[in-house]
This record gives structure tokens, C-alpha cells and sequence, in this order.
């Protein structure tokens, strides 16, 4: 079985943190610590995890920043590394990624950008894209996870930033169960036309038909986003525990699995293991 690096898991202690998004929804508000996500990867080979921010009160970015760091550095279970929680265009964004800069375990920084708080082309404000560049003079990456309607914005802030590795989230968000793939497709092709972007396979569980789906109906996305990007530019991703809203996680590796089977296995390697490794530097 070809070892696991996941390079999206959610971790968040209610007690410690605040995450305003979760009144929407009830059946993930409750605690998923270190010990759950063990459980849920049981048996499954994921051998390292990547932490990523889970959109917390803003007044918390450095409290969530500080243990995210803090789980890393005791090595208690896979998570290694970090995506750790930011504003790139906010008032001393230069100092909290100053703060950061040195940790070896912060990989990148991510501002959820699909939400109500970030409408079309904030990604493009010049204060927000010099926030951007500052990311790569530090060699840190930044997470994209937008609508899929304005991939083209995420592939204009890309070009503006051509020395600030980005990565693409959830295979751009597309709505799975919608089927009406062609916008999305025309924004995915934009965004892979650059080199510095990887794209994360993840997050298209959440949409596919409720309860019902199948590796058939993930199958177009899945083998769209591995063409465009080729084999050196995709990464696994699991979304624990978002995932759980629609099946979970050992159903979506095993519906993956299926997926590309047909595909090189130096191509499996690279999406379940290699690629993260070498762009984590894990």
C-alpha cells in the first residue's frame, strides 16, 4: 500500500478556539482533536499530515498559529508541518509573518476566501497581493481556496506573484453534484497554465451527490485536474474532518485509490506521497 501523506487535515479544540463558520454547521461542532483524526486514518497507511487553519476568529490567528506549531514540535501523532491562518492585507501582516518566518514547521498561510467576509477580486487588491509577494521572499507558500467562479482571479494573483508558490484547494471547489463543469474547467485551465501552483485533490466529497456517490461521479474531476497538472503537481488531500459531512475519509482514499489505479504508479506515488514531501520539505 503506497504510504499517506495528507496535506489537509483539520484539527480544532472548542475550549481553545472559536470557529464562527460552524453554527452552519451542527454536526461538526464539536471537538476533533489528534486522537480522532488517528482513529479516522487507522489502517490506511497516512504516514504525515499537514495542519491547516480552520478559519478561526480573527483575534485567534496567532493562538491557532502557536499551537498548530506546538503539535508539530511534539510529535505525538503524523501532523509535521502547517498552513497556518493569515491576512495578507491586513495592518501588520509584515509582522505576524515576521513572527512565523523562521518556524520550520509553518509551511504556508491560508485566508479562506469562499465566504461572504472576501467577495470577487479581493485577491487582487494591491495590498493584499503585496502581502502575497511577501509570503515568497519569506519561502512560504499561500493557500488558495476560492469559488470556483473567480479561479481567474486566483490566476491573475498568480501571475502577479510569479516567485510565491501557491496551492490550489479542493480542485478549485467545483460543484460535483452540479455537473455543469465548463466554468470551471475555463478557470482550472488558467490557473495550471502557471508553474509555481500545485493543486490539492480534496474536497469534491462534500459535493457530490448526498450519501449516494460513487468513484464514477468523482472520476471527471479527479482525472481533469491530474491532466492539467501532470504528475508533479497534484497532492493528496483528505479535508478531515469536513469530509465526514459526505461519506468520510477512508471512503473518499478508497474511491481515490480506485480512481487511479489505472494510472503509472509513479504517478500514485507522487499524488499519495512524493510530491508533498519534496513541497513541504517534509
Amino acid at each position: 500500500m503506497i504510504p499517506i501523506i495528507d496535506t489537509h487535515q483539520h484539527l480544532w479544540d472548542l475550549q481553545r478556539l472559536t470557529l464562527p463558520w460552524l453554527a452552519d454547521y451542527p454536526a461538526l461542532a464539536r471537538n476533533h482533536l489528534q486522537a480522532d483524526y488517528s482513529d479516522a486514518i487507522n489502517g490506511l497507511n497516512v504516514v504525515k499530515s499537514v495542519y491547516v487553519e480552520v478559519d478561526v476568529e480573527p483575534s485567534q490567528l496567532s493562538a491557532e498559529a502557536d499551537m498548530a506549531i506546538d503539535l508539530c514540535r511534539h510529535g505525538d501523532g503524523p501532523t509535521v508541518a502547517a498552513v497556518i491562518g493569515g491576512r495578507p492585507a491586513a495592518d501588520g501582516f509584515a509582522e505576524y509573518l515576521e513572527r512565523f518566518a523562521r518556524a520550520p514547521f509553518v509551511k504556508g498561510v491560508r485566508q479562506v476566501l469562499h465566504v461572504a467576509a472576501a467577495p470577487a477580486r479581493t485577491c487582487l487588491d494591491e495590498r493584499f497581493v503585496g502581502g502575497i509577494r511577501l509570503l515568497g521572499q519569506h519561502g512560504k507558500a499561500f493557500d488558495l481556496c476560492v469559488r470556483p467562479g473567480e479561479l481567474s482571479d486566483a490566476a491573475a494573483l498568480i501571475a502577479r506573484c510569479p516567485d510565491t508558490r501557491f496551492v490550489l484547494d479542493h480542485c478549485g471547489n467545483v460543484d460535483v453534484a452540479a455537473r455543469d463543469y465548463a466554468p470551471w474547467r475555463r478557470g482550472l485551465e488558467q490557473v495550471a497554465r502557471h508553474p509555481n501552483v500545485v493543486c490539492k485533490v480534496s474536497g469534491i466529497v462534500e459535493s457530490a451527490p448526498p450519501s449516494s456517490w460513487t468513484a464514477e461521479d468523482l472520476a471527471p474531476v479527479v482525472d481533469h485536474v491530474l491532466d492539467l497538472f501532470g504528475p508533479e503537481r497534484v497532492l493528496f488531500a483528505s479535508n478531515w474532518p469536513v469530509c465526514n459531512l459526505n461519506g468520510g475519509l477512508r471512503r473518499w482514499v478508497e474511491a481515490l485509490r480506485r480512481i487511479v489505479a489505472r494510472r503509472p504508479d509513479s504517478l500514485q506515488r507522487n499524488l499519495f506521497h512524493d510530491n508533498a514531501a519534496r513541497f513541504y520539505e517534509l
